[in-house]
């Protein structure tokens, strides 16, 4: 596909560019201390289960918001064309990670194992379907976001006898931080759109390192 029928949203201008690179930078700080912390946590403090979960959710973390980076802040060319793929496959990536260390808490109830199963083989799809087809069906995709996002409604029951209050609460603050941000992700003509919407990302990953924090050093 050649570079003229790539689109990427409209063009931003440097204030806008700096002001979603000052927030990306955040995130990105944010993610390798926390993750270092958290890992050092549960290797200390907890089982095996849980230091494998902190690895997971951490390295997903840290591979959204560094892909996001390095996606945001490359000029427009047939490189950001490939990165976009990234980019937007890292979030299934994301969602999946960060839903594994509040799971594995139940992992033995088979409703919550095969949630834990079917987020990440529909990270997987959606992750194929990013590589198969780029540029195509990105509103599938955010709906598929928003869908696994919202999918540990499913199991909320038995979620609420194994993991802390303060956990639960904290999932589905940074839930409603995700899905309000997303006005702002489609909101395309709106000055500083992407460094608002990248501010909710941010946001709702704070809040959920904490719920995942709670889970392993309460649970």
């Amino acid at each position: 596909m050649s570079t003229e029928h790539i689109k990427f949203g409209r063009p931003y201008d440097l204030s806008e560019l700096v002001a979603d690179g000052i927030i990306h930078g955040i995130g990105v700080v944010f993610a390798l201390v926390g993750t270092t912390a958290l890992i050092f946590y549960a290797t200390v403090y907890s089982d095996y289960a849980n230091i494998a979960a902190s690895w997971i959710y951490g390295m997903g973390l840290i591979i959204a918001l560094g892909v996001s980076f390095t996606y945001n802040m490359w000029p427009h060319s047939k490189v950001k064309w490939i990165l976009r793929r990234f980019d937007h496959s890292a979030i299934f990536i994301l969602i999946a990670s960060t839903y594994t260390p509040f799971l594995v808490q139940g992992a033995e109830r088979p409703i919550i194992l095969a949630l834990l199963i079917g987020i990440w083989v529909t990270a997987i799809i959606g992750i194929w379907l990013k590589f198969r087809f780029p540029g195509r069906y990105d509103r599938l995709a955010i709906l598929l976001y928003l869908g696994m996002g919202w999918s540990g409604a499913l199991a909320m029951g038995q979620l609420s006898e194994i993991i802390p209050g303060v956990t639960l609460t904290l999932i589905i603050i940074g839930g409603c931080i995700y899905s309000a941000g997303v006005i702002f992700h489609v909101w395309e003509r709106l000055r500083f759109q992407n460094a608002i919407w990248h501010a909710f990302v941010v946001t709702a990953s704070i809040v959920h390192y904490s719920a995942v924090f709670t889970a392993i050093s309460l649970g």
